[in-house]
């Protein structure tokens, strides 16, 4: 009878076991995803950067260094290959697409066009949709990481080499600042 109580124990405690390494599992595979949503808004944002500036390059003939800084940051975050190098170029972006839309009301006709109105929507659709995939990710890795540092679900975690995420978020204080732009 003492065999089946300590049998069943053991059992109980392997099942506990696998079912903690089973939710580190699920997790790693909801954060995957989650980043897949950011990446397919991100790729999306990115598609539509060359229609925009385009749009522009006829209205502000003397901005080009405006449309060169969205240029040049959509490269560098095509080109990023870490989490945080894709936030740091993403951030980029913002705040030139910023700058782009400040330069709209200094150009009424750009203001008026309609394919910079449909463009300028369709952004602001797509920054809607990023930023509920950033939340929804980062909410996912915050779970993650705070299973990682729990107990007893930090025994697998080392056993198993699950580590820690970053999250995926501004990086300092001037990216939540609006642009400035002088005229």
């Amino acid at each position: 009878m003492a065999l089946y109580i300590i049998l069943g124990i053991i059992v109980l405690t392997v099942l506990y076991f696998i079912s903690i390494y089973n939710g580190f599992v699920s997790l790693k595979a909801k954060i995957d995803a989650a980043w897949s949503d950011i990446d397919v808004q991100l790729k999306r944002r990115s598609d539509l950067i060359p229609a925009l500036v385009n749009t522009v390059k006829g209205y502000t003939k003397y901005e080009k260094s405006t449309l060169e800084d969205v240029i040049k940051a959509r490269a560098i975050s095509q080109k990023a290959s870490t989490l945080k190098e894709r936030a740091e170029a993403e951030n980029m972006i913002s705040q030139a697409l910023g700058k782009i839309f400040a330069l709209a009301e200094a150009y009424p006709d750009l203001k008026a066009n309609t394919t910079f109105l449909k463009l300028q929507e369709e952004l602001s659709n797509i920054e809607e949709a990023l930023q509920n995939a950033r939340r929804y990710y980062n909410a996912v890795v915050r779970d993650y990481n705070a299973k990682i540092e729990s107990f007893p679900d930090l025994i697998i975690a080392k056993k198993f080499n699950f580590t820690p995420r970053e999250y995926f978020e501004l990086e300092d204080e001037k990216a939540r600042e609006m642009p400035k732009i002088d005229l």
